[in-house]
């Protein structure tokens, strides 16, 4: 079973979590004709985004695209500047909605002591 593919009910490892998060927010790293894009990933601390510059000539600061974390069982999505929302992304392979929070649109946050 590839990781687009997982169950609504499925249980994930945090390791698990992880990797379909990254994936995912992989997808968002494509370069267009006046920007470049990188994926920026913190494994340790499971924390993955891309960052989005203008190229070749830079008018703007680098600004974040999307960045998200797992915490416990949950995905935090801490910004989401696409016009594709990675919480679509997130559902479609699998991950219940429940689990996600969009912290950039003040949805609470879980007690994750």
């Amino acid at each position: 079973m590839g990781s687009s593919e997982h169950s609504a009910g499925e249980h994930y490892t945090m390791a698990g979590l992880a990797e379909i998060v990254k994936q995912e927010i992989a997808w968002y790293a494509s370069s267009g004709s006046n920007l470049k894009s990188y994926l920026l990933t913190d494994e340790t601390a499971q924390i993955y985004g891309v960052t989005v510059i203008d190229y070749p000539v830079r008018r703007h600061p680098a600004g974040v695209a999307v960045l998200a974390r797992v915490s416990g069982d949950h995905v935090i999505i801490e910004e989401d500047r696409t016009d594709k929302p990675l919480v679509d992304r997130l559902v479609a392979a699998g991950i219940p909605r429940e689990k996600i929070i969009l912290a950039y649109a003040n949805e609470p946050l879980p007690d994750l002591a």
